[in-house]
């Protein structure tokens, strides 16, 4: 149970970034792995309530969430050091005192947080790796959600989103197997909830047309199992006409290119 670095745009190196980690030290955790069990005893005592941002890039969304939600304690974790000086700036400009970032670089998630600390985690946009044989590194896939299971609160919830229909549809499956229940789905989260908190990276896939495809899976108690029943490769879950296609998700960009250049010449073969 792996934090994967995420897919967006990597921020841009700033200069003075150890002095921003002293600056903004009282929203930022170096020592994260001493917190599990203790984050809102150490951090916000009065917080009803711990969630995970996993992959929080430069912040925005888990500062949003703080905004809106002062009894919840949300914490943060990114395995780019300039994201986790640019969120703990958000953070202590707006002085937030329920919002904490800490870097993450691959350690198991367990080494983070106690047994059934959070009540959330939140994926937002995490890596589709979208080829079948990386598919066990997707962060839902059925593996990685039972590991989950164990730092969540009982009826505690995932909330994923994504640009990508074929990741959507293959997550979907992931809760069923890992004992998970739908609370909510939807392939239009704007459409459905316009004044949703949103990252950086996703008000760029938005303005390239993307939608945003979301769901609620709620912990569940019920058997579950590993066994995998859903096709692995992302690259299957394309229509069979890939002009129908009005956004291409990340990461099926060549695929997709590929295919059709492949399709139009077999065509003009048979002409």
């Amino acid at each position: 149970m792996e934090l994967r670095k995420r897919h967006k745009a990597h921020a841009r190196p700033l200069k003075n970034l150890e002095e921003r980690y002293d600056w903004y030290a009282r929203a930022i955790e170096l020592e994260a792995p001493a917190r599990a069990g203790a984050w809102i005893e150490t951090y916000c005592p009065a917080a009803r309530e711990l969630h995970l941002d996993l992959g929080c890039g430069k912040g925005q969304f888990a500062v949003a969430q703080a905004q809106r939600h002062p009894d919840v304690l949300f914490v943060g974790l990114d395995y780019d050091r300039t994201c986790i000086a640019l969120a703990a700036q958000k953070a202590c400009e707006l002085e937030l005192g329920n919002c904490v970032f800490a870097l993450a670089d691959g350690e198991d998630l367990t080494t983070y947080f106690g047994l059934e600390e959070l009540s959330r985690i939140y994926l937002n946009f995490s890596t589709p790796h979208p080829r079948k044989k990386h598919a066990a590194e997707r962060l839902t896939h059925v593996d990685q959600l039972i590991a989950y299971r164990d730092l969540l609160a009982p009826g505690a919830c995932i909330e994923m989103k994504t640009d990508s229909p074929p990741f959507y549809e293959f997550s979907l499956v992931q809760f069923e197997l890992a004992g998970y229940d739908i609370a909510w789905k939807t392939t239009d989260l704007h459409a459905l909830d316009a004044d949703s908190p949103v990252t950086e990276y996703e008000e760029r896939l938005c303005a390239l047309g993307a939608k945003v495809h979301a769901c609620c899976a709620t912990k569940a108690d019920r058997p579950f199992t590993n066994e995998q029943t859903a096709e692995l490769s992302l690259f299957e879950y394309l229509p069979e006409d890939l002009d129908t296609l009005e956004y291409v998700p990340y990461g099926m960009e060549g695929y997709v290119f590929n295919t059709k250049n492949r399709r139009a010449k077999e065509q003009a073969r048979l002409l």
